[in-house]
This record gives C-alpha cells, sequence and structure tokens, in this order.
C-alpha cells in the first residue's frame, strides 16, 4: 500500500532511464520499451527518459523525441522527459517537441557551460516555463554543469504555475532542507537527484527520488521511498543500507556506464554506450557483480539463470548482457556536446 503524499505535483520514485543501443550505435526502441514497462510493472511512479542517464548528449534531437515518443507509446504512468539545454532557445524548442511527443512532464537541467549568474539562471526557466503547458522540474546538478542554482532562484521559480518541482544532485542537505522550507506554501515537490541521499531529503520534507538505482532495484527503491513518506524510518534505514553499496557502485565510474553495465549483467539488454563513453572496467565490473549477486541472493560465483529471454519477449542471442564488448567502427552520430 503506497502512503506518498496525494497533495505533491511529483512523489515517489522516478527512474531515469537508460538508452539502449543496438550493436551499429542506433537506438533499440524494442529495449528501451521493454525496460520501461519492465519499471512500470515494478510498481514505480513515472520513468524520466532523455535525461543525462539517457545519454541525451549524444542523442540528435530528432533522437531525442523520438526516444520520448517510444517510453510514452510504452507506458501509462507519467513520463517525465529531459528536455534541458544551455541553449535558452534550444531548450524552449525541445521542451515544446517533448511535450507535443506526449510528455506529462519536463525536467530542464540548469545550463552548462556557460554558467550564468542567478539574474539570467531565472530568466532562463522563466521563458521554458512560459513556453508549455505541462510542469517541469528545475535539475541542479553543478557537478555536471559548473554552476549551483541558489536557492532564492529556486523559490522565485516556485512562485510560476509551470514550475512543479526541484531536482536536488548538488549533495548538500542543508540547501535541499532551505528549498523546502521556504517552498512549503507552493504546489511544489523536492526531489533527490542522488540515491544516497534520497533518504535524507525525505526526511526534510522531499517526496521521492529521480533514480539511477531503480534501474536496477525499481521494487526496494520504491519501498524506500514509501517507507520514509510513511514515517515508518526504521524499515527505510533498513533498505537504504541494503542498498547502500549498490549506490556508491554505481557512481564509480560516470554514469551512466555502471547502470548500463549492471543492467546488463542483470539480463536486461546490452550495456553499449555512445562514445565519448566507454565500457566500465573489469575491475569494476567484477565489484559491481558482487554486489549484484548479494542483493540477488545468489552464491559467490552463481551465474543468474537465464532462458534467452527477458519477460518482454526480447531475445538475448542479440540483447545478452556481454553482447559486443568490443563495438565495430561505424559513422558516428550527430554530435551536440550537450548533458541533460
Amino acid at each position: 500500500m503506497s502512503h506518498r503524499p496525494t497533495d505533491e505535483p511529483f512523489a515517489g520514485v522516478y527512474p531515469a532511464i537508460t538508452t539502449p543501443f543496438a550493436a551499429d550505435r542506433s537506438i533499440d526502441y524494442e529495449q528501451l520499451r521493454a525496460d520501461a514497462r519492465r519499471l512500470e510493472r515494478a510498481g514505480v511512479d513515472g520513468v524520466v527518459p532523455a535525461g543525462s542517464t539517457g545519454e541525451s548528449a549524444t542523442l540528435t534531437h530528432d533522437e531525442h523525441v523520438e526516444v520520448v515518443e517510444a517510453v510514452v507509446d510504452a507506458v501509462d504512468v507519467p513520463v517525465v522527459a529531459g528536455a534541458g539545454s544551455n541553449s535558452t532557445q534550444e531548450a524552449v524548442s525541445l521542451s515544446r517537441r517533448c511535450e507535443r511527443a506526449g510528455a506529462d512532464a519536463l525536467l530542464w537541467i540548469s545550463p552548462y557551460y556557460n554558467k550564468p549568474e542567478p539574474e539570467g539562471m531565472y530568466e532562463h526557466y522563466r521563458e521554458l516555463a512560459d513556453a508549455v503547458d505541462v510542469p517541469g522540474i528545475v535539475y541542479n546538478v553543478p557537478s555536471r554543469t559548473g554552476r549551483a542554482i541558489e536557492p532564492d532562484t529556486v523559490v522565485d521559480l516556485a512562485a510560476h504555475e509551470n514550475v512543479a518541482g526541484y531536482k536536488a544532485a548538488g549533495g548538500d542537505l542543508a540547501v535541499v532542507s532551505e528549498v523546502v522550507e521556504r517552498t512549503r506554501d507552493e504546489s511544489f515537490s523536492v526531489l533527490s537527484g542522488d540515491d544516497g541521499l534520497t533518504l535524507s531529503i525525505c526526511s526534510v520534507g522531499g517526496t521521492g527520488t529521480i533514480s539511477v538505482a531503480a534501474n536496477v532495484e525499481p521494487r526496494r527503491c520504491v519501498e524506500l521511498v514509501d517507507a520514509a513518506l510513511a514515517d515508518e524510518y526504521a524499515r527505510a534505514r533498513r533498505v537504504h543500507h541494503d542498498l547502500g553499496d549498490l549506490f556508491r557502485a554505481l557512481f564509480v565510474e560516470t554514469n551512466p556506464i555502471p547502470v548500463k553495465e549492471a543492467m546488463a549483467i542483470r539480463g536486461y539488454g546490452p550495456a553499449r554506450l555512445r562514445p565519448p563513453l566507454s565500457r566500465l572496467s573489469e575491475e569494476n565490473r567484477e565489484y559491481l557483480e558482487g554486489i549484484l549477486a548479494d542483493l540477488s541472493g545468489e552464491r559467490e560465483g552463481d551465474a543468474e539463470p537465464r532462458d534467452g529471454s527477458d519477460a518482454d519477449g526480447v531475445d538475448e542471442s542479440v540483447h545478452g548482457p556481454d553482447a559486443d564488448r568490443v563495438e565495430e567502427s561505424v559513422d558516428e552520430p550527430d554530435q551536440r556536446g550537450v548533458d541533460r
């Protein structure tokens, strides 16, 4: 039974889903739909395609929108589409296209590389919010963008009817707590963007998480957030600590390198990435395999049983966990150098 608040724009677990690729580096839409349906069956509250975890930095704009369309077509839970850019004009265009593709909400990373001052940051988000008729989530991740969104800016934006949430991935719980405190009178949700801090953020008033780990352990992530939102903190702490090694392992190399490898180990398609990202190191893969085996209750060295296909009919003779570990040389996709 869910204990999530009903008066929050966003509450619960929203996996930041990966974008699977075929051997020629084209998007594997069959696997993408299968992944989204698997997460929906596990009880997540929504899914977030085409974000940083979805390798939006190496998707063309057309691919970006097609990914959103495919996920919208695959699931009934809300779809929160990544739609940010360091160009306000580009972000407006992409946001409108994602809205037309059927996205229920949008996730807007803050402008990266050009590092706007607070006034420019506010105006960027105001233009995005004015341009669409679906709610947006402001995404603060200074480790990727080079500039934090100041709490004052978030509070000012929360008054806009189309700014409905804040994804906190800055690592500072005091800042998150301040944002929660100062937006309590608004219809505004604060979500964790760091799996290791989800429990702490919920404890100061956050309402859930946009999660990387939920791609691998969706049911446990749902249990953690449900327990926290029900003030059942003993249970929430138990699940948090059960998942602690996984939370850390998924960032032992640049996201989404480890989570794609973890999904491959679990049999959810091959861990292909687009350049410049590379496969997880053998040493770290062995480390990750051990953590996943412990979570699965397997003895050390046991292989996960496979019958050649997953529940969604994806043929593992093509999509197996170790398929094409060394990729063939192919033409490069359009590289836009952006990170959503």
